[in-house]
């Protein structure tokens, strides 16, 4: 396996400059359109799924672990097929493509099947881009900036989960029983996103693998990236849907006109952390981040078995914003420092793919358990593999050899 070493010139100009990279910045823009979008109507599923469709909390865990297994499998295929093709774009821009034209479709269901079929849809458009996107981030940035340039892009998408549920709120106060009219108005930013991507992302240059049938295989790449695979698994088995939180706000009396602006909170304070904290994984290390990120995670999750009144909510939410911006800058560029110059897009397949193939039955079990045994067994699950992934990430996962850059 090559050596993780920055391209001399794409290092140089970076180092001098310390200027976002334009493609960091068009996608990051991107996120925050698509974000908007999405979290316009995504608070409001939960209780439209069972209140309006006629679904339950085992319901939502299979479509919700449905939509982002099949997302899992295919960012695996996406990102390997984009190192064959030496090419992102087409790829980011079809998923993208997916998600604008699927989601409206909500507003005119009538059957909980239909949510999971434009769900799923929804998450192979996701599927599509996630790992290529991910990739060209890495390729348009000098490592010594991947915690940065990663937590810029996921600050950018929480900033527009942000805005989305803002836009839901107020337009629910003038028109309080047009949630569907809602749903098709996610249209309008879903264009939007379309046309930066055609007008505005460049296509960064990128060695092609060798012309050979796509092998998704894990054999180009050593133990400790293979160890952070499984580990991500275990926590991810307890890392159920965030929209089982979004119900559990609920039955501690957070109203149902308020959840949009607890998600829009929640998602402000995500926005930050990681912004900041994304440049002080440059610094530090992303190793130490996911294993504080996933302990306040498992802290975060008994808390909401345990809570008794609605303002333990509100707090619980932003607790739990703070273990994003702790994991996700740090997740993404531990990949990149973990394998080589080339597979990028293949490594970030096989490290969405893992998260995505554990999450179906990590929302099943966590449902079943919600519904069947009661709310603090399932959020002590959540906990307790956060716990053992934590454990696994200090005595499994050895620190990557750190490159001179």
């Amino acid at each position: 396996m090559m050596p993780n070493t920055p391209d001399p010139i794409l290092s140089s100009e970076a180092s001098a400059t310390k200027v976002m990279p334009w493609n960091v910045k068009v996608l990051g823009f991107t996120s925050l359109l698509n974000d908007t979008a999405g979290e316009m109507i995504y608070p409001l599923l939960p209780t439209f799924l069972i209140t309006v469709l006629g679904g339950n909390k085992l319901t939502l865990g299979l479509i919700e672990g449905a939509a982002e297994s099949v997302a899992g499998l295919l960012k695996l295929w996406s990102g390997g097929r984009s190192d064959q093709a030496g090419k992102r774009k087409v790829f980011v821009l079809f998923g993208y493509g997916m998600a604008v034209l699927t989601r409206p479709l909500i507003g005119l269901i009538i059957a909980p099947w239909q949510l999971f079929a434009l769900r799923v849809t929804d998450r192979i458009g996701k599927g599509i881009r996630t790992a290529p996107r991910d990739a060209l981030i890495a390729d348009s940035t000098e490592p010594a900036m991947h915690g940065r340039a990663f937590g810029f892009h996921r600050s950018m998408d929480h900033l527009g989960a942000a805005i989305g549920p803002m836009i839901a709120t107020v337009f629910l106060l003038i028109w309080p029983d047009s949630i569907r009219t809602l749903f098709c108005l996610t249209l309008v930013p879903g264009l939007m996103v379309l046309y930066v991507l055609v007008t505005k992302l460049r296509e960064p240059v990128v060695e092609a693998s060798p012309k050979e049938p796509l092998k998704l295989t894990l054999k180009p790449f050593d133990r400790p990236f293979k160890a952070y695979l499984l580990t991500l698994m275990v926590f991810t088995l307890g890392n159920s849907s965030d929209t089982f939180l979004l119900v559990r706000a609920g039955e501690l009396g957070v109203p149902t006109a308020a959840l949009p602006m607890l998600w829009c909170l929640f998602h402000i304070v995500k926005s930050l952390s990681n912004l900041y904290l994304g440049r002080a994984v440059d610094l530090f290390g992303a190793r130490g981040f996911i294993i504080v990120g996933w302990m306040v995670y498992a802290a975060v999750y008994m808390g909401f078995g345990l809570a008794t009144a609605a303002w333990h909510a509100w707090a619980l939410f932003l607790c739990y914003a703070v273990f994003y911006g702790l994991t996700e800058p740090a997740e993404k560029s531990l990949v990149a420092r973990l394998v080589g110059v080339q597979r990028k897009g293949l490594a970030y397949g096989w490290f969405n793919f893992a998260i995505g193939i554990s999450t179906l039955p990590a929302s099943m079990i966590f449902g079943a358990i919600y519904e069947y045994v009661g709310v603090i067994e399932a959020f002590s699950w959540g906990a307790a593999m956060a716990f053992v992934a934590s454990l696994m990430l200090v005595f499994v996962v050895k620190p990557p050899v750190q490159t001179t850059q």
